[in-house]
């Protein structure tokens, strides 16, 4: 699997795709995500929607956040309506908006 990266020092204003791998913001990306694996990193910021069957959250998002596995770590702040089927948050980190964790399988 490919891994597009997003850097510090780089701004995105548009949609961002990746048919076959993942998406590495450490910069921002000012647009809709869709990826087999999104990873928001501490200092990357999105702003738009984020589609994946994996999300790891370390960094600033807003807008909304659809997968299956979601990680939020304690750096982060999401303000967000999320929908998961998991998620794991770690202490410390800050989600507003509406949160709809669907479990299963």
């Amino acid at each position: 699997m490919t891994s597009s990266i997003v850097e510090k020092d780089l701004t995105i204003e548009g949609n961002v795709v990746s048919s076959a791998g993942g998406v590495e913001v450490k910069g921002r990306v000012v647009g809709d995500i869709s990826a087999d694996t999104i990873t928001v990193q501490v200092g990357g910021s999105v702003d738009g929607a984020l589609s994946a069957k994996k999300i790891v959250m370390e960094g600033k998002h807003q807008g909304r956040l659809k997968c299956d596995d979601l990680k939020i770590a304690s750096t982060s702040h999401v303000q967000a309506d999320v929908e998961a089927r998991t998620m794991a948050t770690e202490s410390g980190a800050k989600i507003v908006g509406k949160v709809n964790i669907a479990g299963g399988q």
